[in-house]
């Protein structure tokens, strides 16, 4: 009991680092001015090794080794800790604290220079920031594989999907390989005849701003633990007492903005849902990411696309910004627009058929990156070759909607050709996962999507989505969620999660159904 309780006393000491790190973050994305970012990055650095240090401290094995060898002694609730504590302190002391200081060092600052290399089609300096991440990536992956028995790529998906490997994912995505592209097609073919008329512009960022905020309260989300703020990437970050939610406005367009907050607000339900009981351990905090997507894939796709539900949006949007001479902000304009299909090269701007291919491509380069198959130097090439082949379309020589639109992954020397003909737009820029070396999580994005179509199956069995959707009362659809997802944390593993809230394990027969549904047969 001692050392349950001298764990649980490091533990909430950590969750305090980890609380400062977050908000941090959040700051030097939405707030901080570009001067400050060489020493936000070194202080951030230090906190992340402060953090490394406190979980890996010496005391905190014998601490695990007594509470284990006494574990008939805990409660059910102790013994659910002490599992997922032991989970991330051998996932932390794997790891040199020189590695994860060299890793949050390199993340900040190819972040930090991706927001300007972007925008300014420079392929050559984002890769050699991306390369150095990619080395100290591929250090990590292999110090975890030597671990856990697993591969390179499989030990960093398992910080992302814990129990989730390439054999699963290969599977599963091979499977959606082989009828997306006649669906895409069929959709595609269906929706020639729908005329769509894009609103037109401006409109001003603070009434989308207020418009999006009036979404977030029919969500839910709760404003005295949390906000809404710019940044060049929507993201939900901060803690579960204080969720910091980002969005990005184009005056010329509010569509994407809406629903982009929309999806960050169902991420926040979710963090702030999880248990209180284990508010400072492990056990308190979200399943995986493929959950986390899941929560705001649901209330994006499947509730906030929904007809039921853009029939409010239009009517509240023409409300905030006025209505139109032509039939832009009716019912079934609404819809057509924020149900379009077309492949494009944006993923975060993609449509839900189109999504899983965005995804595909990159689960498909990051895996073979941290498996040494391919270098950094191969990604345009790779990328292109994949767009064509999934998506229809060529990205060859623009990297700003390619590789380098997400954070997630981020360095020497690319020699690619600067013809004319190169538009680096479109290319391999596009993503900011990279750049902190966050390799293993694209796949949580489909798998979310697969997820969410299954627990609005299970849910609708007992729950009257359409009249909540009608009146606009989400409370009971709310419960739902909070009674078989946000409540259980990390309590169960995935797989229990997802068979106690739907009775099944994984079955993305769900996701085809729903987009068969909602995009052929309405």
């Amino acid at each position: 009991m001692d050392s349950m309780k001298k764990l649980e006393q490091q533990f909430k000491k950590l969750s305090s680092y980890q609380h400062l790190a977050a908000i941090c973050g959040w700051d030097q994305a939405a707030m901080m001015p570009s001067g400050g970012n060489d020493v936000r990055a070194q202080a951030m650095s230090d906190l992340a090794l402060l953090c490394h240090e406190t979980l890996t401290a010496e005391e905190m094995g014998e601490w695990i080794n007594d509470a284990e060898a006494n574990i008939a002694s805990l409660s059910d609730t102790d013994k659910i800790n002490l599992r997922e504590m032991k989970r991330v302190w051998e996932q932390a002391t794997v790891l040199p604290a020189d590695l994860v200081e060299s890793k949050s060092l390199l993340g900040s600052s190819c972040e930090h220079a991706w927001r300007t290399q972007r925008p300014n089609n420079d392929w050559e300096g984002f890769s050699a920031n991306l390369k150095r991440v990619v080395d100290v990536s591929r250090q990590e992956a292999e110090i975890r594989a030597k671990q856990t028995g697993l591969t390179p790529y499989n030990a960093m998906l398992d910080l992302y999907e814990p129990g989730m490997t390439t054999e699963k994912l290969d599977a599963l995505f091979g499977d959606l390989k082989t009828w997306l592209p006649a669906l895409t097609q069929s959709v595609l073919e269906k929706q020639k005849s729908v005329k769509v008329s894009q609103p037109k512009g401006p409109f001003d960022t603070a009434l989308q701003s207020a418009l999006g905020k009036r979404f977030m309260e029919v969500i839910g989300f709760d404003f005295n633990h949390g906000r809404l703020d710019v940044s060049a990437h929507p993201f939900c970050g901060g803690v579960p007492s204080d969720v910091r939610l980002t969005t990005r406005y184009d005056e010329a367009d509010f569509t994407s903005a809406i629903m982009g907050v929309i999806h960050e607000t169902g991420h926040a339900r979710y963090e702030q849902g999880l248990p209180k009981a284990f508010r400072y351990s492990p056990a308190g905090e979200a399943r995986s990411m493929g959950i986390h997507e899941s929560q705001s894939l649901f209330f994006e796709m499947q509730l906030g696309r929904s007809p039921l539900f853009v029939e409010h949006l239009a009517k509240m949007a023409a409300e905030a910004f006025g209505r139109q001479s032509d039939a832009a902000f009716t019912v079934d304009n609404m819809n057509a627009l924020y149900n379009r299909v077309q492949p494009g090269f944006i993923r975060v701007d993609a449509d839900e058929v189109t999504y899983p291919a965005h995804v595909i491509l990159r689960y498909e380069i990051e895996r073979d990156l941290m498996e040494g198959n391919i270098s950094v130097e191969d990604i345009p090439e790779r990328w292109d070759r994949k767009m064509q082949e999934y998506l229809g379309l060529s990205t060859d020589g623009d990297y700003t909607n390619g590789c380098m639109q997400d954070i997630h992954w981020t360095d020497p020397e690319c020699k690619m050709s600067t013809a004319k003909n190169h538009n680096y737009k479109d290319g391999c820029m596009q993503d900011i996962h990279w750049c902190d070396g966050s390799f293993g999580y694209f796949p949580s994005y489909t798998l979310g999507a697969m997820y969410a179509a299954q627990f609005m199956a299970a849910m609708r069995k007992t729950v009257d989505v359409d009249a909540c959707l009608k009146s606009l009362d989400l409370a009971p659809i709310s419960a739902w969620l909070e009674q078989n997802i946000w409540s259980k944390g990390s309590t169960l593993s995935t797989e229990e999660l997802v068979i106690q809230a739907t009775g099944e394990p994984l079955n993305p027969e769900y996701f085809k159904q729903h987009l068969i549904s909602r995009y052929l047969n309405y």
